[in-house]
């Protein structure tokens, strides 16, 4: 089922001069193992490509779960240099929330 990734799972972000920090927490542990298979560090770079330059390396937690993706951004893209309206990595977050996966075990109607 093609769900956005709002609906099975939360993110949090960080900002650190160039760097942009996004976790990817399913809110199911079970939903873990696809996410991981789904959600690549290429998928995840194209996906932000307005935003995020260059490479994007990602890190399973499995202890956790959760996936942490390290972006890349611009030189001039820093929270205190961007000319963006929102230069806060939250936005990216928000972003990634939007990315649409096809979950095979996807729950109906979960709150997004």
């Amino acid at each position: 089922m093609k769900v956005r990734l709002a609906e099975v799972a939360h993110s949090r972000a960080g900002d650190k001069g160039t760097l942009v920090t996004l976790s990817l927490i399913p809110y199911e542990p079970r939903h873990y193992p696809d996410l991981c298979r789904l959600v690549t560090a290429d998928l995840v770079r194209d996906h932000l490509a307005g935003r995020v330059r260059g490479q994007v390396l990602r890190h399973e937690m499995p202890n956790l779960p959760a996936l942490l993706f390290v972006c890349r951004r611009d030189p001039d893209d820093t929270v205190t240099a961007s000319l963006y309206l929102d230069t806060h990595a939250k936005s990216l977050s928000s972003a990634l929330l939007e990315l649409i996966v096809d979950l095979p075990d996807a729950p109906e109607g979960h709150p997004a």
